[in-house]
């Protein structure tokens, strides 16, 4: 009996026995129903299997391949990353008489409400080893052992690839001279033959994929559903090797499937988008989910004419119509990625057009000198499985700007040809200007609906952003554009081995995001740019220091046994940067010399070198320590990091950033509004003095930090804050500063201004949940009223996570 799990405590099971057989490519064959809000069609699996079981002719492969099973080795050993130990979690445990034939008699456990909560970049879901990658001894039959959720099975059949007109091809190697022609053994033979072509084969590769998902079906496999996963099995095959190495899995999601968001855009257009969470992809097809399970993909899509179908894929589809009103769809993916990372939205999407085509700057001040442009040309040797890798692409690599595509809903293409449309080539130069070639061959980026859970999100391809970095002007926008860019390399092309290591991914990206967007500005100083980074640190060093004092103790320690303070007081500053990067030179010139960081960090020649790789935070520093030939071991760097002491240098840090001129500035505004609010609360009713003083204009990251200041007053006058909002504009500023004015609104109970929470509670569900909880605390009856009414105008719509935390808050 498999585990019930607490979807806000419990790590999410991974249950693909990896190990034992790897998915190399997913052949989906979809379509898209509104009405009833499912998803539904085929998908093939092809199969190579595990690193346990691959035969002794591979181990002369090429040496790429063997350190993908090196890695796959070093996985399988890790015995103290397994979430849930228990025998009994483990359900390839069900005796046989639960298994289903071909769909007849179907056993559905899905657990409608074991939820798991994921906030941003999938934190939470920590598992690196499969509960039931585990030995299959005596005359039991091999399993196949899928990540499942919320998808009802009909049908699983092995598929006769041998049928393929034109596959015998694939049957006159060499290799298979010594092969029995049985038949099963001869369609395992192609199949690997077929995922194992090279690279610059990869045209005819996808051709002959999709003839075989088309094949016909030679016989019905039994399966078996639980409520993390699908099994599969085949009568009298004990081995991966036996077992057929191309599978059809007939299904469909469910309405209530945690891997899809069915909902309406803004302008009331239902619509539908996959998030990566609460619990990744397996809701929307079953999959390998583990990491180290990297595989490639193509899907045709088909839904009504009216309806657009954006996805992780390498080309721009173009929809063919099959009959009338249904179109189809088609994406493929060469570069092997975590099944994770398939991301897929369908809705009345309208591709936002340019009234001109943008100059994108050439001078000095948007490229890099040739002394630090010469090092990215040379001949680079990746270390990934084989693919046609873009770093090896001479055409690529001169590919400073992407091709690129915005789409949003009708009523936010003004909004978005207004700043988003401009600011993608400028961040996309910046990117290309620091790191070298771009991973990915196009961009997307989709406006998703409000209940967006946050303010971004990428995948291969494909950038969603929230409604909520569109207004106040570029910053927000041009930041968090910068960020999910950043993720292009860190977080995709480079991933993490163990999700709880995310933050290896999210302290580049944090880091890159400064360079990227103080590049894309193109007109600021060395002096400019050093500033806005020390203020950005101050703002994130006081975020780190508010969790620190606010979280359980036992929340702070990574399976490392490396505290979060201890993390960013030794491995990241507190703006997110990788401190290791600073280890070679003065940390204020690595962290505002931009144009110098690609050469003296080597972050490109990292990038290419370690393309496709998992990286453990062990790993990672010492590949970083190694590469810059720092004169320190690895084990002396761990020992001084855990013996460290955390407090005093953290304080010590964040004063620092408080010198900064920015900051400063800030520091005299906060006076001159505290004497102002004393001089109002001394004068009463009289009326105000006009002699109080000129105020500055500020920048939103200066707005952020004078409002976070004014949050420490214990009192503020209803005039002053009537002041605020009127020198400031605080309403058609950017949702962060929107944020923090929202919560002196709640904090000093100005009524005149609840009308400015309800609008974010409603618009800005990305940000606002910690809201609800300060409109509870107060116990003031207003707040709450408004509390509940905002929420229940959002809850049908919000997403299931927040809206289960937030009715925690209310209930």
């Amino acid at each position: 009996m498999e585990p019930q799990l607490d979807p806000m405590k419990d790590d999410l099971p991974l249950m693909a026995n990896t190990s034992h057989m790897l998915v190399k490519h997913y052949v989906l064959d979809l379509d898209v129903d509104f009405k009833s809000q499912v998803i539904e069609g085929f998908i093939v699996l092809f199969l190579e299997t595990g690193s346990r079981y691959r035969r002794a002719s591979s181990t002369g492969e090429e040496g790429c391949q063997s350190q993908f099973d090196e890695t796959c080795k070093i996985r399988a050993s890790e015995q103290g990353h397994v979430p849930v130990s228990n025998a009994s979690a483990c359900s390839s445990k069900m005796e046989y008489n639960d298994f289903a034939v071909c769909g007849k008699g179907e056993k559905d456990t899905s657990d409608k409400n074991g939820n798991h909560s994921n906030e941003e970049q999938a934190s939470g879901i920590s598992s690196s080893k499969n509960c039931c990658d585990i030995e299959n001894h005596g005359n039991e039959d091999f399993l196949l052992v899928l990540d499942c959720c919320d998808l009802s099975v009909l049908k699983v059949e092995e598929v006769d690839v041998a049928a393929v007109s034109g596959i015998e091809k694939f049957t006159r190697s060499a290799k298979l001279t010594d092969v029995s022609k049985e038949l099963a053994n001869l369609r395992n033979q192609i199949v690997h033959e077929l995922v194992t072509l090279p690279s610059d084969r990869w045209k005819e590769q996808l051709y002959y994929y999709t003839c075989c998902s088309q094949a016909p079906g030679c016989g019905e496999l039994l399966f078996a559903t639980g409520t993390w996963s699908l099994e599969i099995r085949k009568s009298g095959i004990r081995t991966p090797a036996d077992f057929p190495h191309a599978i059809r899995i007939q299904y469909k999601t469910k309405p209530e499937g945690r891997s899809v968001t069915w909902t309406t855009d803004q302008s009331g257009r239902p619509c539908v988008y996959t998030m990566g969470s609460p619990i990744n992809n397996r809701a929307l097809f079953p999959c390998q989910e583990p990491p180290i399970a990297l595989s490639t993909w193509q899907a045709s899509v088909r839904t009504a004419a009216s309806f657009v179908v954006l996805m992780s894929g390498e080309n721009s589809a173009e929809p063919v119509q099959l009959q009338e009103g249904i179109m189809s769809w088609y994406y493929y993916v060469t570069m092997p990625m975590p099944a994770s990372t398939f991301t897929i939205a369908v809705g009345c999407w309208q591709e936002v057009k340019q009234s001109f085509t943008p100059a994108v700057q050439t001078n000095n001040e948007f490229s890099l000198p040739c002394s630090q442009a010469d090092f990215r040309w040379h001949e680079e040797s990746c270390g990934h499985v084989e693919y046609p890798c873009r770093f090896q692409s001479p055409a690529a690599r001169l590919q400073r700007v992407i091709p690129y595509r915005v789409f949003a809903p009708w009523c936010l293409m003004k909004c978005c040809e207004e700043h988003l449309l401009q600011l993608i080539p400028q961040c996309l130069s910046a990117a290309y200007t620091t790191l070298g070639t771009h991973p990915f061959s196009r961009l997307d980026v989709l406006i998703v609906p409000s209940n967006f859970s946050s303010l971004g999100m990428a995948s291969p391809h494909i950038i969603f952003l929230s409604q909520s970095v569109l207004p106040g002007g570029r910053h927000l926008c041009g930041t968090r554009l910068c960020h999910e860019i950043a993720h292009a390399w860190f977080g995709l092309a480079i991933g993490a081995r163990d999700w709880t290591e995310e933050w290896i991914s999210e302290g580049f990206a944090t880091f890159l995001e400064d360079v990227f967007w103080a590049r894309a500005q193109q007109q600021l100083s060395h002096d400019e740019e050093k500033a806005q980074q020390e203020l950005k640190a101050l703002l994130r060093w006081r975020r780190l220091r508010d969790e620190v004092q606010n979280s359980e103790e036992e929340l702070q320690v990574l399976r490392s046994g490396l505290t979060v303070e201890s993390i960013f007081t030794n491995w990241l500053d507190s703006s997110g940067i990788p401190k290791v990067l600073f280890l070679i030179e003065d940390p204020i010139d690595c962290r505002t010399a931009a144009s110098s960081i690609a050469q003296k960090l080597k972050l490109h020649s990292y990038c290419c070198k370690m393309l496709n790789w998992l990286p453990e935070m062990k790993d990672f520093s010492g590949i970083l320590l190694l590469s810059m030939s720092l004169k320190m071991s690895l084990a002396s760097f761990l020992q001084s990091t855990l013996k460290s002491q955390i407090r005093k240098p953290l304080l010590e840090e964040g004063e620092t950033w408080k010198e900064s001129r920015l900051v400063q500035q800030v520091s005299g505004e906060v006076t001159k509004w505290i004497r102002t609010n004393q001089r109002i609360r001394k004068s009463g009713k009289k009326k105000r003095r006009q002699d109080e003083g000129t105020f500055q204009k500020l920048l939103p990251d200066q707005l952020v930090l004078l409002l976070e200041y004014l949050l420490e007053e214990k009192t503020l006058c209803p005039r002053t804050l009537q002041g605020l909002e009127k020198t400031y504009q605080l309403r058609d500023q950017d949702a962060e500063v929107r944020h923090r004015w929202c919560e002196l609104v709640v904090k000093h109970k100005y009524v005149p201004a609840y009308g400015d929470v309800e609008k974010f509670l409603r618009e800005d569900q990305a940000m606002g949940v910690y809201l609800y909880g300060e409109l509870m605390v107060n116990e003031d009856a207003k707040q709450q009223e408004l509390a509940y009414k905002c929420f229940a105008a959002a809850r049908e719509q919000m997403d299931v996570s927040s809206a289960k935390v937030v009715a925690e808050m209310l209930f």
